[in-house]
């Protein structure tokens, strides 16, 4: 059985009226010295009913207190009683071993009650200095529940910001999604295109094929086949102007064959014609000729009588006239009039070769025109496809853009949320949340507060052993009293600068002042000193009309000694003269 248990057994037997109430374990820690046990053996071994006062007793003990007269306590009852050993019958009947017993329990006892005198004044100590840091406690707890407060303050207004922020993203995200996901339901339409992605090209590729099939058709009719080779037939080569004199050799096809005898028959015929044409007005103009000078001959021999001498020399020499005449006609029909035929007959198919070239040329123009429509159209047609193509690129790039932005903000968000799971994990931890008694040193894990210490102190870092809480608060104050000199310091300036800006101010009204002179136009300089400036550039261009003048003078008086040589003379003799003078005067 328990001290504590034995205890309250003790006080039942007695007869204590609350012993039923009283839990033996709570007086355990009465009993734990070997005085106490001991005590405590004496008290449950030799306490009983008969040592407990009655009612009547305790009355007649509180009625002799309330009289006032004297107790015996201690050493004097202890010599009343040896007084009263030899008066008391019984005392002289009690045995010497009964009293020794007596005597050892009452030191027993008298130590006990030294021992709770001690005890008490230990305790009494221990409860002044409880109550001491009971009201530090007190104090801590009011000043740590207002941190906590003014904390729980701040964090709920961070977390209802984050909330807010969070949910116009959410709402961000639900419209874009919406935007993204839109659908006339309603209407039967189908899914909203965004992108161009999203776009069905079946009625494009479609259209494109159409009019790639009605394109093909149209080449097909325009351009039959054989119409390249017809258009590139009649070129400079094939029509060249055919020689008579050189032999005909008809390697080419038949048609190129026929096409240049015919025209070897026309010029033949040509030159034909022009040689009978030319005799025939060649023997009309000589007998026409003819005709005339015998008219004028007869006529004049009706007028003049000539002699026989006479016209015999006159024949002879007309005779010898027509010799010369008759070798040039023979020279001219033999060497100058067949080449000249000649080549009157190979410019005759020259209105030939125009016409085919002409011909051709038309043809070409209208296989150009043609060809111009269809390369138009092949061109639009590429042109809507590389169109196509480079928005496709376009927005290809643009999401691929956007998908890295996407993969940077994730890797962000990752580290953020790793960042935080730590930052909890380490707040979590008991060894730094909670401590069984306050520490002042910052542990060694507690990361935060160590990025705190170095982001607060700066550059001017200082290598420490430990660092401490009240380091944290140091540092803290010294920022905050940077701060706000700092800000002192910005509301010196910004006052200088307020006082700066009105004196420029003012010194602006007064510039302005003087250069506009209460009025609305700008006078840039005073107007003696205009006035002086304007007759000076009067006497300036007075100057310089004269120097003009002068030069021109010089300039005519030069013109007029070029000219003159008598005044170029005068000039010489001048110089001379003057050289002569200059040598007499230096001699």
């Amino acid at each position: 059985m328990n001290s504590g248990n034995q205890f309250v057994e003790t006080l039942k037997k007695v007869g204590y009226p609350k012993a039923a109430q009283l839990n033996g374990e709570d007086f355990d820690w009465l009993f734990e010295t070997v005085e106490d046990k001991s005590f405590l053996e004496w008290f449950c071994g030799n306490v009983n009913e008969q040592h407990v006062l009655t009612e009547k007793e305790l009355q007649a003990f509180d009625a002799l207190l309330k009289s006032g007269k004297p107790i015996l306590e201690e050493e004097a009852l202890d010599e009343v009683l040896k007084t009263c050993k030899t008066f008391d019958s019984k005392a002289s009947s009690m045995d010497k071993g009964e009293l020794q017993k007596l005597e050892e329990e009452f030191q027993a006892l008298q130590k006990i009650k030294n021992l709770k005198i001690h005890r008490r004044n230990k305790l009494q100590m221990m409860s002044s200095t409880n109550s001491h840091m009971s009201l530090k406690l007190n104090d801590k707890a009011e000043k740590a529940a207002k941190i906590l407060k003014e904390g729980q303050g701040i964090f709920t207004a961070i977390n209802t910001k984050i909330n807010n922020e969070l949910h116009s993203l959410t709402e961000g995200v639900k419209k874009l999604t919406f935007f993204f996901t839109f659908s006339d339901s309603e209407q039967g339409l189908g899914p909203h295109p965004v992108f161009l992605s999203q776009l069905a090209l079946d009625k494009y590729l479609c259209q494109e094929e159409k009019s790639t099939a009605a394109l093909t058709s149209y080449t097909k009719k325009q351009f039959f086949q054989g119409i390249s080779e017809l258009v590139e037939s009649s070129n400079e080569e094939n029509f060249q102007l055919v020689d008579i004199s050189k032999p005909l050799i008809c390697d080419e096809n038949k048609e190129v064959c026929k096409e240049r005898l015919e025209m070897a028959r026309l010029q033949m015929a040509y030159i034909c014609a022009q040689h009978q044409l030319i005799q025939h007005k060649a023997k009309d103009l000589s007998i026409s000729s003819a005709v005339q000078w015998a008219e004028n001959n007869l006529q004049s021999l009706k007028n003049k009588t000539f002699g026989k001498e006479h016209l015999e020399a006159r024949i002879s020499s007309l005779n010898s006239e027509i010799s010369k005449i008759k070798k040039q006609l023979t020279q001219i029909n033999n060497e100058i009039l067949p080449s000249l035929v000649k080549e009157n007959a190979q410019l005759l198919n020259m209105p030939v070769v125009k016409g085919d070239f002409d011909l051709q040329i038309a043809r070409q123009d209208y296989y150009t025109s043609r060809q111009d429509q269809v390369c138009n159209q092949l061109l639009k047609q590429k042109a809507s496809f590389e169109l196509l193509q480079l928005a496709y690129e376009i927005e290809l790039r643009k999401h691929r853009d956007i998908h890295h932005q996407l993969e940077n903000i994730i890797q962000d968000l990752k580290q953020s949320s790793k960042a935080l799971e730590q930052r909890l994990e380490m707040m979590s931890d008991p060894l730094i949340s909670q401590h069984a008694v306050p520490r002042n040193t910052i542990d060694s894990r507690d990361a935060a507060s160590h990025r705190l210490y170095q982001l607060l102190e700066g550059e001017n870092q200082k290598q420490q052993l430990f660092r401490t809480h009240e380091g944290i608060e140091q540092v803290a104050q010294k920022l905050k009293q940077d701060i706000t000199s700092v800000q002192d310091q910005l509301a010196v300036s910004s006052q200088e600068q307020f006082l700066f800006l009105s004196k420029l101010d003012s010194d602006l009204d007064t510039l302005c002042d003087s250069l506009y002179c209460g009025g609305n136009k700008i006078l840039l300089s005073n107007q003696e000193l205009t006035d002086q400036l304007c007759q000076l550039e009067l006497n300036l261009n007075k100057l310089n009309q004269l120097i003009m003048d002068l030069l021109a003078d010089v300039k005519t008086k030069r013109k007029v000694l070029e000219t003159n040589t008598l005044h170029q003379m005068e000039r010489k003799l001048g110089d001379e003269k003057n050289g002569e003078l200059q040598g007499v005067h230096r001699t």
